[in-house]
């Protein structure tokens, strides 16, 4: 299971890379693995500024759909196209080429609710 130390992470498995005030967000590896292959990725919240816990998009998988989490609350600046021909990167590479949105984030105080690596692998743990 790999769970980088340098990101953060939330309890309904998105990840977050904070980068100045823009925080790139995906899935996990766990979340990937949960739900298994990934056919499509829908974002329809471009431009829109959605505050945190709010849904921003959804995963298709091929058995399930699941919503994604706004992880922070900001604007939903760029959306990863290489998802829409390659949905699978968020299989094969869920926290390079797999990330989904960018934003940028309009409460910098939200960061510090988010989980470290440890308090993510405990959670996943059980």
């Amino acid at each position: 299971m790999n769970i980088p130390a340098t990101l953060k992470y939330t309890k309904d498995h998105e990840w977050i890379k904070i980068e100045g005030n823009i925080a790139t967000v995906g899935i996990t590896d766990f979340a990937q693995g949960e739900l298994g292959d990934i056919v499509y990725v829908d974002v329809d919240t471009l431009d829109d500024t959605v505050e945190e816990g709010e849904v921003f998009g959804s995963v298709e998988a091929v058995k399930t759909v699941s919503d994604l989490f706004m992880p922070l609350t900001g604007e939903v600046i760029e959306f990863n196209d290489e998802l829409e021909d390659d949905p699978e990167l968020v299989n094969s590479d869920p926290y390079e080429k797999g990330w989904m949105i960018k934003l940028e984030i309009s409460d910098e105080s939200q960061i510090q609710d988010l989980l470290d690596a440890e308090a993510y692998k405990s959670l996943i743990a059980g």
